[in-house]
C-alpha cells in the first residue's frame, strides 16, 4: 500500500490514517523517501530533516487518542524557508540566513504542530522572499515538475513544487505580492491567499501595508480547506481564533472543510470577469492566446453553470498603484536586517531594492501607505455588485530557468510585474484569491478567483464546482507519472 500513499490527497491520507489503515509514522516515512529521493534534481527543500520528523511522530504516537481531534494529525507538511522551525536552519533563501536550528518555532508553526502536522524540512524560496520566481545564491534553483527547464514561480515555489511532484501532500505558502498564487498557477496547483487577517501566523496587519498574509497550496480544493483550518490553528468552542486581531471562523464551531461539505452547490452567482491590471500605467502589459483561451473556457463553464458572467468595472482613480506599490516594496527592503557592509553579499534584485528603500523619505512612504489604503477602498467598492471576480493570474506558462534578469534589479522587478500582472493589487485590497488549475496541456494554466472581504468559503465552494468540471483532482505531472 504504501508506495501508493503519495497518490492520495491529504483528506484521503487522513481518512487511511484515522480508519488505521496506515500509520503516521509510514506516511512520514514514505514523504521522507520520496522528497530525498527527488530533491536532487527539483529542489522543493533546502533543508530536509528526517530527526525531526520522527522525534514529531514519537509525539503524536505518544498522544494518539487526539488524532480524530486534531484536522492535520500526521500529515506531511515543509515550512518556507522565511518562518522559523525549532531545530531546523532559516536561509530566508540569502547567503546571509543562519545555517544554525532556531530555538524555537514561529507562530505559524507552532498552530501547525497544534493541528497534528509533522514537518519534514523547509521549503525553498527566493531571496527574503521577494521574487516571484525561486532562484537564489544558496543552491540550485528549484525546478517546475511539469518541465524541469522552467521555474516553479515563487516566491513559495519550494512548496509549490513539493506538492506538484508528491514529495508533500500539501503545504503553507506565503503571499505578499502574489507569492501562493503564482507557484499554483505554474505548478498545476490550488492555491488559497486568505484575507488579511485570517490566519494567525500570517495575518498581514503587522506588515507593511498589510500585504503578506499565510495560506495553502494543495492539489485539490477540499485539501486547501483542511491545510487553512489547520493554519488557523486551535479555536475557542464560538469559533474564534486565539488570537485578538485573526478573523472569525465562517460559522461558529465549524471548519472551513465542514463548511465546504456542508454547503449547496453554488447557483446564480454574480462573477464579474476583468483583465485590468494598474500595471498598465508604469509598462506594457500583454498575456498569451494560451492564457486567454482558458479565461475564455472557465466563462463559458460557468455560464453553463447557471451563473450571472458580466464584465468587472475598473476601479476609480488607480493611476499612481504603480509607483506606491514600488515605494511600499522598496521600503520593505530597507527593513531587512542588512547592513550595508553586507548587501556585497545579496541579490542584486535585493541590493536595488534595500538601496532604494533606504533613500525614500518617510514622507513619500507615508504618501505611499495614505494612497494605497485608498485605492483598497475603491477596488472592494468598484467590486462590491459581484460575488467573485474572475482574471488570469500569469501572463503565460511558466517561463524558463534564468528569465528574469540577474543583474540589474529594476529591470528585473518590471519582468516580474509583467509575468505576474493580476495578483499585487488583490494584497493592497486585502482581499481573498483563489488559483485554480483549470488546464495542464502541455503546461498548467490557471485562473484566479477574487472574493470579498473574509468570505474564502465562497471561493472553496465555487473552486470545487470547476474542480468537477475540470476533473484537475487525479491530473499528475509529466515528472510524476513516469515514477
Amino acid at each position: 500500500m504504501t508506495n501508493q500513499l503519495h497518490d492520495l490527497t491529504a483528506i484521503e491520507l487522513r481518512e487511511q490514517m484515522l480508519a488505521g489503515e496506515v500509520t503516521a509514522r509510514e506516511v512520514s516515512e514514505h514523504f521522507l523517501s520520496r522528497a530525498e529521493a527527488l530533491n536532487g534534481e527539483l529542489r522543493a527543500f533546502t533543508h530536509l530533516a528526517p530527526e525531526c520528523a520522527r522525534a514529531r511522530v514519537d509525539e503524536l504516537e505518544r498522544e494518539e487518542g487526539l488524532k480524530h481531534t486534531l484536522p492535520l494529525w500526521g500529515i506531511p507538511i515543509g515550512d518556507k524557508d522565511l518562518d522559523h522551525r525549532a531545530g531546523m536552519p532559516t536561509s530566508w533563501g540569502s547567503r546571509l540566513g543562519s545555517p544554525e536550528p532556531q530555538p524555537e518555532s514561529g507562530r505559524l508553526a507552532r498552530d501547525l504542530d497544534a493541528s497534528g502536522t509533522v514537518s519534514i524540512g523547509k521549503t525553498n524560496c527566493p531571496e527574503f522572499g521577494f521574487p516571484a520566481y525561486t532562484e537564489n545564491l544558496i543552491g540550485e534553483p528549484a525546478r517546475n515538475p511539469w518541465d524541469t527547464t522552467r521555474t516553479p514561480g515563487g516566491s513559495s515555489g519550494g512548496a509549490a513544487v513539493a506538492v506538484a511532484a508528491r514529495m508533500l501532500p500539501c503545504a503553507p505558502g506565503s503571499d505578499g505580492g502574489g507569492s501562493i498564487r503564482i507557484p499554483a498557477a505554474a505548478c498545476g496547483l490550488v492555491g488559497l491567499k486568505p484575507s488579511r487577517g485570517r490566519v494567525p501566523g500570517g495575518t498581514g496587519i503587522d506588515q507593511l501595508a498589510g500585504l503578506p498574509v499565510s495560506g495553502p497550496l494543495a492539489r485539490t480544493v477540499e485539501d486547501a480547506a483542511l491545510l487553512l483550518d489547520g493554519m488557523i490553528g486551535p479555536r475557542h468552542g464560538d469559533g474564534r481564533a486565539h488570537d485578538p486581531f485573526a478573523l472569525d471562523a465562517p460559522h461558529p464551531e465549524r471548519s472551513y472543510l465542514a463548511a465546504l461539505r456542508a454547503s449547496e452547490t453554488p447557483r446564480n452567482l454574480r462573477v464579474g470577469v476583468s483583465t485590468w491590471t494598474p500595471w498598465t500605467e508604469r509598462m506594457e502589459i500583454s498575456w498569451s492566446d494560451g492564457v486567454q483561451d482558458v479565461l475564455d473556457r472557465t466563462v463559458s463553464r460557468l455560464a453553463a453553470l447557471g451563473h450571472d458572467v458580466l464584465p468587472a468595472p475598473t476601479p476609480e482613480r488607480w493611476q499612481g498603484y504603480a509607483d506606491a506599490f514600488r515605494t511600499v516594496w522598496q521600503a520593505g527592503g530597507a527593513a531587512l536586517p542588512v547592513t550595508d557592509e553586507a548587501l556585497e553579499h545579496v541579490e542584486p534584485l535585493t541590493r536595488w531594492l534595500v538601496g532604494i528603500g533606504r533613500r525614500r523619505t518617510a514622507a513619500e512612504l507615508a504618501h505611499a501607505l495614505k494612497w494605497l489604503t485608498e485605492f483598497e477602498a475603491r477596488v472592494i467598492a468598484a467590486y462590491e455588485g459581484f460575488d467573485v471576480i474572475l482574471t488570469p493570474i500569469l501572463n503565460d506558462v511558466a517561463p524558463a530557468l534564468g528569465s528574469f534578469d540577474p543583474e540589474d534589479g529594476e529591470r528585473n522587478f518590471e519582468q516580474q510585474c509583467q509575468f505576474t500582472p493580476f495578483t499585487s493589487y488583490v494584497n493592497v485590497a486585502g482581499l481573498p484569491a483563489i488559483a485554480l488549475p483549470i488546464a495542464a496541456d502541455p503546461l498548467p494554466i490557471g485562473v484566479q478567483l477574487i472574493g470579498r472581504a473574509g468570505d474564502e468559503l465562497t471561493l472553496l465552494c465555487l473552486g470545487q464546482q470547476l474542480e468537477r468540471e475540470f476533473a484537475w483532482r487525479k491530473r499528475a505531472c509529466p515528472l510524476e507519472t513516469v515514477r
